[in-house]
């Protein structure tokens, strides 16, 4: 009978250790991929005027009157940051070059040309950012 006893705890051991490995199993799987699938989301949509105003008429179901309200707003705040911008944009641009010199100055000449490549490829991104918020 001993026999037979200690069968039953091998055989409900052995059955222990495997629904437990395929529990942590599956949790770390859900872990790994829903953190995947988080980093590779789809990036939001652009602030622009026509989504703004889907946006607010959705989510707080304006009227056409606030509507055409709003939409009056909107493009009244876009031509003050534009009138900031041009104004301002110069002294971030002259900060942004003196910056970038100040590096320029430590690099070995060996790495100033790809310096040079890293700048290029941040002011197209930064230039398509713009671009992309003018929509």
């Amino acid at each position: 009978m001993e026999t037979n006893q200690g069968s039953i705890k091998a055989i409900a051991l052995v059955a222990l250790v495997f629904v437990l490995g395929a529990g942590l199993g599956s949790a770390t799987t859900y872990v790994v991929t829903s953190r995947v699938h988080a980093e590779h989301a789809q990036p939001p949509a652009p602030h622009n005027q026509a989504n703004t105003m889907s946006i607010l008429t959705r989510d707080l179901d304006l009227n056409s009157d606030q509507q055409k309200q709003i939409y009056a707003i909107l493009g009244d705040t876009r031509a003050r940051y534009t009138e900031i911008h041009k104004r301002d944009d110069p002294e971030y641009e002259r900060t942004r070059q003196e910056g970038r010199d100040r590096i320029r100055q430590l690099l070995t000449p060996e790495q100033r040309p790809k310096f040079e490549d890293i700048l290029r490829r941040f002011d197209d991104e930064r230039r398509q950012r713009e671009s992309q918020g003018k929509d």
